[in-house]
């Protein structure tokens, strides 16, 4: 749970958005994103093939390489097949395919006699379009942003940071400095900006959008390195990318190492004491001690991080907004982070855009708040805060030298529970005021995973009687899933499309079929299914149900865009 709250407003900062802006009133484009990476790019490209005008401001002129980020679930190559990158992303892969994202979790020592399988995602391929994928995050970036050069809209400024934000009623100034020689400098315009620039957000800051820390923090290595040698112990694990490794003197922390490519680039996660520094401390042995026996080092990277849980107080203040690490960040337990970063990307995109088209109301750009803060809280405290609780717990009671038998038994125990983790991690909105049916429901990471259409999760797959995927059918804006093809349903569907014809809210329908037992639509159990921009469920029509009147179907329409 988030038990120390950091209150850090920037009185100067905050006086910056109450300004009147003294820059001209005409925009350099419709939203300037500042920061650059894999949220940043996932935005401008979401934005852009909207027809948005796009500027982004990113710091770095190329992907730095650090491999972190590097496990996509299946969610997220959702959002890179309707963001036209799919292909080019899987062409990307640093490692055979055969490897899969797949993970194990290892006690005492990576070559020990105690490991089990860990965060399976396969599991709930199932539900998803498209199959996970595993690449180191500056891979990502880098198709990205090729990505991004194919759209006219957007406009990337690279090399160049930011340093003040202004709002007023009519927009925000950004203003900007070209790196290197401290003398260029920009004033930009945009009807808003949003901060994906990380967990020192200045976009964050000059906003004076607080935030709220936990108590985990620990000081922690991250090493990338060479070895052909190791490559050859963990060949007895085919198949897998990363290896968790605990131990009792950790109190619940990991030891992480994973493949950067297949045979001899690593990276290695791992607590450090404090003041630890590159030359004070014999960090090949620390490597010999986790995997258990000795291999040839060759250090690329010798970095430190602060592990801890942060969360903003806001995703939004007026025409700002944060997302990805600046809205929230944690340690690199799971691939929660870079995954939620791009759901982040995906929820706030659309409604924007439906905002500067005329067909999202206000509410519309509160929802990415409502939605996606729950969320993310949910993934702190039911996920990732507590496997490191459960994992001390387990530790601090369980020794197979003590009871071997007993701890034999628990760790078989737990094994199983890493399967349980898969299958309840399922973000959903169900307590959106832009959702049908949200009164008295909360918003959480925590869930099931159903082929039932419900408001507020994820749309499930379904191959149509053409032999195409319902995916391969859904529109850029809302879509009307029409499930049951004997003519029935006519007046609901002709009343959903006269709502948003006047409405001026882009729809298209989906003709899924007549929906008979043991065909795949037939698993949403309801004849009409409305899906939001980003594939979630916004409402449904109950099974034998009522014709949709006019005026019904108005008031959907104009809840769930807000």
């Amino acid at each position: 749970m988030i038990s120390r709250t950091t209150k850090q407003t920037v009185a100067k900062n905050t006086n910056n958005m109450n300004q009147q802006a003294t820059v001209a009133p005409q925009q350099d484009a419709e939203v300037i994103i500042v920061g650059g990476g894999p949220v940043g790019m996932g935005l401008a490209i979401e934005l852009g093939q909207r027809g948005v005008s796009v500027i982004v401001v990113e710091r770095y002129a190329q992907p730095q390489p650090i491999p972190k980020g590097q496990n996509l679930t299946q969610r997220t190559m959702e959002h890179f097949h309707f963001w036209g990158a799919e292909k080019q992303l899987r062409a990307a892969r640093t490692i055979p395919v055969e490897y899969g994202i797949g993970g194990l979790t290892a006690h005492g020592t990576l070559l020990g006699p105690y490991s089990y399988d860990w965060l399976q995602r396969d599991l709930v391929k199932p539900y998803y379009f498209t199959a996970n994928e595993r690449l180191p995050q500056y891979a990502t970036e880098a198709v990205l942003r090729q990505r991004v050069a194919q759209l006219p809209s957007v406009q990337t400024l690279y090399g160049w940071e930011t340093s003040t934000v202004a709002q007023d009623d009519a927009g925000v100034s950004v203003t900007i400095q070209q790196r290197g020689d401290g003398k260029a400098q920009r004033v930009l315009r945009g009807a808003y900006v949003v901060g994906s620039d990380g967990a020192r957000s200045v976009v964050r800051e000059q906003a004076g959008i607080t935030h709220t820390r936990t108590d985990h923090d620990r000081m922690m290595v991250l090493l990338v390195f060479k070895s052909q040698g190791l490559h050859q112990l963990l060949e007895r694990y085919p198949g897998k990318s990363y290896y968790n490794v605990l131990q009792p003197e950790l109190k619940g922390y990991w030891k992480f190492l994973g493949r950067v490519d297949l045979g001899s680039t690593w990276f290695f996660h791992a607590p450090v004491p404090p003041g630890t520094t590159k030359d004070n401390f014999d960090f090949a042995a620390y490597l010999h001690e986790a995997v258990g026996a000795e291999f040839e080092v060759e250090f690329e990277h010798i970095g430190f991080w602060d592990l801890r849980f942060m969360l903003a107080d806001s995703y939004r203040k007026g025409r700002v907004f944060i997302a990805g690490d600046a809205a929230h960040s944690h340690p690199p337990y799971g691939g929660y982070g870079v995954n939620s970063g791009l759901e982040d990307a995906r929820n706030l995109g659309w409604k924007l855009a439906a905002t500067l088209q005329g067909w999202g109301g206000e509410r519309l750009l509160d929802s990415y708040d409502a939605e996606r803060r729950p969320v993310f809280a949910s993934t702190i405290n039911d996920f990732i805060a507590r496997s490191i609780e459960t994992d001390k717990e387990f530790l601090d009671t369980h020794d197979p030298a003590r009871d071997q038998a007993a701890f034999e038994a628990a760790w078989q125990a737990r094994a199983q529970g890493a399967v349980g983790e898969v299958h309840a991690f399922e973000p959903h909105y169900e307590g959106s005021g832009i959702v049908w049916g949200s009164e008295g429901r909360a918003s959480s990471a925590q869930g099931s995973h159903r082929f039932e259409a419900r408001p507020g999760h994820h749309l499930a797959p379904a191959t149509l009687p053409s032999g195409r995927n319902v995916f391969e059918e859904l529109g850029p804006g809302f879509s009307l899933l029409v499930v049951g093809g004997d003519g029935a349903h006519a007046p609901s569907v002709q009343a959903f499309r006269e709502a948003a014809a006047g409405m001026g809210l882009p729809l298209r329908l989906v003709d899924c079929g007549d929906g008979g037992e043991g065909t795949e639509p037939a698993r949403y159990g309801a004849p009409l299914v409305l899906v939001r921009p980003d594939q979630f469920v916004a409402w449904t029509a109950p099974a034998g149900g009522p014709v949709v009147t006019a005026a019904q179907a108005r008031d959907v329409l104009a809840r769930v865009a807000g």
